[in-house]
């Protein structure tokens, strides 16, 4: 997995799992969690995503060095924003489905709602 997810230089896996995994995952997954509180569309999501990534491949060029301008390490942390972003949206989104409007939904799972029947 060595040079398509991380570099492989010295450290890159733990740069990798530090800054895009950990780091960036926690800030879109809050962002993803911002954007469902105040009822947005999912559209938007992707669009704040793209800064995020951009924001991650910075810091891992600005603290190790790395290739600031690499499209591939882009994609992936990308990727692992989006996908965060994903999580945090629908787990807002259920939760304010099922609080808002409980004699309509209830919560099934940690990311999705159900009519009541």
């Amino acid at each position: 997995m060595g040079g398509l997810l991380y570099t492989t230089d010295d450290g890159g896996l733990f740069h990798f799992i530090a800054l895009t995994v950990v780091i960036g995952g926690i800030l879109a997954w809050q962002a993803g969690r911002a954007i469902s509180g105040t009822w947005r569309g999912f559209w938007i999501v992707p669009f704040y995503m793209l800064i995020l990534a951009a924001g991650v491949r910075f810091l891992h060029y600005a603290l190790f060095g790395e290739e600031l301008l690499n499209l591939q390490y882009y994609i992936v942390s990308f990727l692992v924003a989006i996908l965060a972003a994903i999580y945090g949206y629908r787990s807002r989104r259920s939760e304010q489905m099922s609080t808002q409007y409980s004699w309509i939904y209830s919560r099934s799972g940690p990311i999705g709602w159900t009519m009541k029947s």
